[in-house]
């Protein structure tokens, strides 16, 4: 079996995640930083729908920890699945800002960089020695680095970096087979900086091809592809998922 490790997983669209690629047969180790009980109630029903799945403790914020996640990862996986490898990684944790460029204190510029660009650089790079040849490697990006949106630049900025990272990932690990492919996903209903009301949906819908804002399952479905085999022939792309986001 085939068992990966997604970030922010007790809720939107990692927690989708989580239960559709268990759905098709994947293990899962989701990460929480704080809401244990949500992370619990994921894995629960995954254990409810007859898959496997694991809640670790993390805050990708925090590099010194990722050694420590390392050998609870390697814990997990011989406990729960027999195994030793990893055949997947999704860089999914983070949280939004939407302040005006002029007001970003130093303190939520290093916060927003530390979550959303150090955090799955040094994440990935402790992970490595444990994935599979052959593994999948996603990192959500945005389409506000696409499109400019007044009030996230620094979210826009670093999520822009990680495509960058994306490729270079894709190139360094190619002698290993390991694919890594970036998700941007447009509006979606989240929690992410604080959520959608419903003029600010409406709004959203309007700028959208397809007239509605995206659910987080929309998001799982392709991730969940790129980490299986219908996206073996997939490296070094970035997949906006957005209904068509202000084209």
């Amino acid at each position: 079996m085939s068992v990966i490790v997604i970030t922010g997983g007790s809720r939107g669209i990692g927690a989708s995640t989580a239960e559709l690629c268990a759905e098709r047969g994947m293990g899962v180790i989701l990460t929480y930083k704080n809401n244990a009980d949500s992370a619990d109630a994921v894995v629960r029903r995954i254990h409810a729908s007859g898959g496997k799945a694991v809640a670790l403790k993390l805050d990708v914020a925090e590099v010194s920890g990722f050694s420590r996640f390392r050998e609870a990862v390697q814990q997990a996986l011989q406990a729960t699945w027999g195994v030793a490898t990893l055949g997947g990684l999704v860089n999914n944790a983070g949280h939004g800002l939407f302040n005006p460029l002029e007001s970003v204190t130093e303190a939520q510029f290093d916060g927003l960089l530390n979550v959303h660009l150090k955090g799955p650089f040094f994440l990935t790079q402790a992970l490595l020695p444990l994935m599979e040849e052959g593994a999948s490697i996603v990192n959500l990006t945005s389409a506000t680095t696409r499109v400019a949106t007044a009030g996230v630049a620094p979210y826009a900025a670093f999520k822009g970096g990680l495509d960058v990272l994306t490729r270079y990932m894709a190139k360094e690990f190619g002698p290993r087979r390991i694919r890594a492919n970036a998700v941007s996903p447009g509006a979606i209903r989240t929690e992410l900086g604080g959520g959608l009301n419903d003029e600010f949906e409406a709004l959203l819908a309007s700028q959208t091809a397809l007239g509605r804002v995206g659910e987080p399952q929309d998001v799982a479905r392709v991730i969940a592809m790129l980490l299986s085999e219908e996206g073996r022939w997939i490296n070094a792309q970035t997949i906006e998922v957005s209904g068509g986001y202000i084209i």
